[in-house]
């Protein structure tokens, strides 16, 4: 614990800081994450200083119950708000490490995501979370991540304002050093706690934080405002990297969810590269390690016309079928044996839901309908006075994506010889069960998750 005398009340905080934390995007409630570290109980004390009231002002408090302090850190981050008269949110979160990284970089990140998965639960629309980073944890950001082999996206650092789950996050503190927050928390009389585990250069960022960046900070006083016009130099090449990829996104896509693979062909690597890279996080989707990029694209491009290459990333895949590349977010597995639809009930099946609706005034009963996946052999007669035709042989004529094909759900009604085909997932539905007035006086309504 670093102990300072009671806090300032009247205490002149610098007009700099000040106007940090006044300047803040467009809100309706806003909140303060602290740890309590010295970086975010100055947030703390200095937002609750220069609040207007005229919005709500809360505190959020993450316990990761990592170290033997946790409760300590606790216990200050409620004191601080009691004395502030700020109303504090604590969510206490269990971290496991991420199999397949070592211990110390899965802890890291496990615990950064457990954060800000309680960020995204409490944050609503309007809401905005100030957090407390400042110009030496942009620096150890950026030169953590060159390490790693990041692009321009990567070398930008942290943003300033983006999106949390339903709200946004801040970093008002970014400009500032951290030798100069802490000579204006030891002046103000705060109290933070120190995390041991800050110290253990067992971690990389410890490690670049004591050991590298320390040293360059002494050879190089400026280093600070030098990483950060890097940093925004690369920003603005991302944000121009995106202009480009939402333009050529509109030259090669299908005008649905797909790439023309002729004309995504044309592109040079790099322009391949970038509008994949804006697909993919377009979709939410982890962006994949640059190692085997460039075959990936080659295959997916160049591969014979009886083939269907595909790249797995992490969570999804990129698929090429029928002239066109898809990317493919990896789906919950179906059920593995059939189940009944019941009206008023909806059946979650993979990315499908299903339901039974009565249309105003029902004439017939309810059917006896169930769900399954192919099995082999079926028989599907899209129009009531049409001869039907093989399952296999419709999905060739319909173009319907072989991944989907075994997972599709298939609804059925009736029992024995006299069963139906009703519904091939969101791809077809007899005019029985659909439409404003469907002749069964039941519509099926079929959905799939947007991916």
């Amino acid at each position: 614990m670093t102990a300072g005398d009671k806090p300032d009340a009247g205490f002149a905080w610098p007009d700099a800081l000040c106007a940090a934390v006044r300047s803040l995007p467009s809100h309706s409630r806003l909140w303060v994450a602290v740890s309590g570290g010295l970086d975010s109980i100055l947030l703390l004390h200095l937002t609750a200083a220069c609040h207007d009231g005229k919005v709500p002002l809360a505190a959020i408090h993450v316990n990761h119950q990592l170290q033997k302090n946790a409760g300590e850190g606790e216990a200050l981050c409620v004191d601080a708000c009691r004395w502030l008269d700020i109303s504090l949110e604590v969510r206490r979160v269990s971290v496991e490490g991420r199999s397949g990284l070592p211990a110390t970089a899965g802890i890291e990140e496990a615990a950064r995501n457990a954060r800000y998965t309680q960020f995204e639960q409490i944050l609503r629309p309007g809401d905005l979370l100030l957090m407390a980073h400042h110009a030496d944890d942009q620096a150890e950001t950026v030169l953590f991540r060159l390490l790693r082999g990041s692009g321009v996206a990567g070398l930008a650092g942290m943003p300033v304002h983006r999106r949390v789950g339903h709200g946004h996050l801040f970093r008002p503190l970014l400009p500032f050093a951290r030798a100069d927050l802490e000579r204006y928390a030891r002046e103000a009389g705060l109290r933070w706690i120190d995390d041991p585990s800050n110290n253990d250069q067992v971690f990389d960022r410890n490690f670049l934080r004591h050991s590298v960046l320390s040293e360059m900070k002494s050879r190089w006083p400026e280093l600070l405002g030098r990483v950060r016009r890097s940093a925004d130099a690369c920003h603005e090449s991302d944000v121009l990297n995106q202009i480009l990829a939402e333009r050529q996104w509109a030259e090669c896509s299908d005008g649905e969810s797909c790439l023309k693979v002729e004309r995504f062909a044309a592109l040079s690597l790099p322009e391949q590269k970038n509008l994949l890279r804006w697909w993919i996080l377009q979709r939410d989707l982890p962006l994949p390690s640059v190692v085997g990029w460039e075959q990936a694209i080659h295959d997916l491009i160049l591969a014979g016309e009886d083939r269907m290459p595909f790249f797995q990333g992490d969570g999804f895949s990129l698929r090429r079928f029928q002239s066109k590349l898809y990317l493919v977010p990896d789906a919950p597995p179906s059920p593995s044996e059939p189940l009944p639809l019941n009206p008023g009930e909806q059946l979650r099946w993979g990315i499908w839901t299903l339901r039974l609706e009565p249309t105003s005034n029902p004439t017939q009963p309810v059917p006896p309908i169930r769900v399954s996946t192919r099995q082999g052999g079926e028989r599907v007669r899209p129009y009531p006075e049409g001869r039907s035709k093989s399952l296999k042989n419709w999905f060739q004529e319909q173009g319907v994506p072989p991944w989907e094909r075994p997972c599709l759900p298939l609804i059925f009604v009736g029992f024995g010889d006299s069963e139906q085909l009703i519904a091939i997932g969101d791809f077809w539905c007899s005019d029985q069960y659909s439409g404003c007035a469907p002749a069964a006086g039941w519509r099926l309504v079929v959905g799939r998750d947007c991916d």
